[in-house]
């Protein structure tokens, strides 16, 4: 059974554990990180030399990075609806689970890190304030997709595994005690993914 490493509180992990609801595919989670079996002990650090979740475990095949995990595990299943084989129609996916995983992240850190995790190293208001505002650039950024595609989704052929990755995101953004401006299409889309039981099981989980 494929294994997958990982606290549910990692919204990295929760990624992984939303697109095995949505594929149906039965897992075992093992809950490592914070709070629960340390990542730099030896044993993890042998499958994950970075100590960070999710790890997943298919078999003898071990894949760490949650967004090449969820390109995987969907690749594995067949499902072209989520990450469609042909080569423009894939790129579109991944060009948005890119910006997810390099501008968007880039953009929040500042801000989750000292609003949320509470932590001295991000403390200075300037440098939250600075973090909130890239934030909010990059989500309206995101809203004026959801108006382009015109599907309700991040892409107009429907829900892929951009919006699992985004989805995470925006459910992050919500929770985040910051100002946030107002962006309907956001709005909507927060709205529609959280009519996926899958997503209320795990992309609303708890803390951002």
């Amino acid at each position: 059974m494929l294994q997958v490493l990982g606290r549910s509180s990692s919204i990295n992990v929760r990624k992984v554990l939303w697109l095995c609801e949505e594929l149906a595919l039965p897992h075992e989670q093992q809950p490592w990180g914070t709070g629960f079996q340390p990542t730099d002990d030896p044993a993890f650090l042998a499958l994950n030399p970075n100590a960070l979740v999710p790890v997943i475990r298919d078999g003898d095949f071990v894949l760490w990075e949650s967004n090449t995990i969820c390109r995987y595990l969907a690749a594995r299943a067949g499902r072209t609806d989520l990450l469609p084989a042909e080569p423009a129609a894939r790129a579109r996916v991944e060009q948005w689970m890119d910006w997810q995983a390099t501008e968007l992240n880039t953009a929040w850190r500042h801000a989750f890190m000292g609003l949320v995790r509470k932590s001295p190293a991000f403390a200075d208001p300037a440098g939250i304030e600075a973090s909130t505002a890239a934030w909010n650039r990059m989500m309206a950024l995101l809203d004026a997709q959801l108006v382009r595609s015109a599907s309700g989704h991040v892409l107009p052929q429907g829900f892929t595994l951009a919006d699992v990755v985004l989805g995470l995101s925006t459910h992050r953004w919500f929770m985040t005690p910051m100002p946030r401006p107002r962006l309907p299409a956001v709005e909507a889309y927060y709205e529609r993914l959280s009519e996926r039981a899958a997503f209320r099981l795990h992309g609303r989980y708890g803390e951002p």
